[in-house]
C-alpha cells in the first residue's frame, strides 16, 4: 500500500443534497439543511488528518436559476449557518473565509460574513473557504477588472501592462489570492464535471468522484479520497528520475 500522503489543500463540490432529501421522500430543503450540518464533521475529520485548508462549492453563480423559494430556502440556511459561526471557529480553532461575489448578496449576509472573517482571522489549526455566490469564470472576469483598475499599474502604457501580467499577477487579483492551489478535488454524488469550480487553481490538483451523496460522505469517504491521492504520481508536467 502506498505511504498515505496527506493533501495540504482540498477543493469539495457538495453535489446530492435534493437527491439524499427525494430518495427519502423529503423536500429538497431537508436534504440542503442535512447537508449543512455535514460540513462541521467533515472539517475535523479533515483537520485530524493533518488537512490545513478545505474550500467548499456552497452556492454557485449559476444557482440562482433554481426556483426562487429554493433559493430563498438556501439563502436562510447559509445566513443560520454563519450567525452559529463564532462557536465553529472556536471549537476547531478554525479560520473561515469566502469567495465569490458578494454584491448580489444581502446587506445581512455580507456583514456576517464580515464579521465572520474579522472574528476568525487569527485562528491557526485549520482554514474553511466557502465559495458562495462562486464561478471560477466570474472570478477570473472579476480578476482582470481588478488588474486593469490596480493603482500601481495606472501609469503604465499598454506595453508595460501586457510585461506586467504574468501568472503570479492574476493569482494575486483572484478571489483565492494568498491560498495555496488545491491538491485533490472531491466530487461527490457522482458527477464527473468541475462545474465552473476553481477552474484556475485546479491546473494540477488530483479528482476523486464518489458516487455517495454529500449528506453521507465521512471521514471514511475522505479517507478513501486521501488515500487514492496518495496513489498519484505528481510529476507536474515534469519526469521522475529513475531510481
Amino acid at each position: 500500500m502506498a505511504e498515505i500522503v496527506i493533501p495540504r489543500h482540498v477543493a469539495i463540490i457538495l453535489d446530492g443534497n435534493g437527491r439524499w432529501a427525494k430518495k427519502r421522500f423529503l423536500p429538497r430543503n431537508a436534504g440542503h439543511v442535512k447537508g449543512a450540518g455535514n460540513v462541521e464533521p467533515v472539517c475535523r475529520a479533515a483537520k485530524d488528518m493533518g488537512i490545513k485548508y478545505v474550500t467548499m462549492y456552497v452556492f454557485s453563480t449559476e444557482n440562482w436559476k433554481r426556483p426562487k423559494e429554493e433559493v430563498d430556502a438556501l439563502m436562510d440556511l447559509l445566513y443560520k449557518y454563519l450567525s452559529d459561526s463564532e462557536g465553529l471557529c472556536k471549537r476547531n480553532n478554525m479560520r473561515m473565509s469566502f469567495i465569490g461575489d458578494r454584491s448580489a448578496l444581502t446587506p445581512e449576509l455580507r456583514e456576517l460574513m464580515r464579521h465572520t472573517e474579522e472574528f476568525s482571522k487569527d485562528f491557526t489549526d485549520f482554514n474553511l473557504i466557502l465559495a458562495i455566490n462562486y464561478g471560477s469564470r466570474d472570478e477570473i472576469t472579476r480578476g482582470f477588472k481588478r488588474i486593469i483598475l490596480d493603482p500601481s499599474f495606472e501609469n503604465c502604457n499598454r506595453e508595460e501592462l501586457a510585461e506586467k501580467v504574468t501568472e503570479a499577477c492574476i493569482a494575486d487579483h483572484l478571489d483565492t489570492a494568498g491560498i495555496p492551489d488545491p491538491d485533490l478535488c472531491i466530487r461527490t454524488s457522482g458527477e464527473q464535471r468541475l462545474s465552473n469550480y476553481l477552474l484556475w487553481q485546479l491546473a494540477y490538483a488530483e479528482f476523486f468522484f464518489t458516487p455517495v451523496l454529500w449528506p453521507d460522505f465521512g471521514k471514511k469517504e475522505l479517507t478513501e479520497a486521501v488515500e487514492y491521492y496518495s496513489t498519484r504520481d505528481r510529476r507536474f508536467g515534469g519526469i521522475k528520475e529513475s531510481k
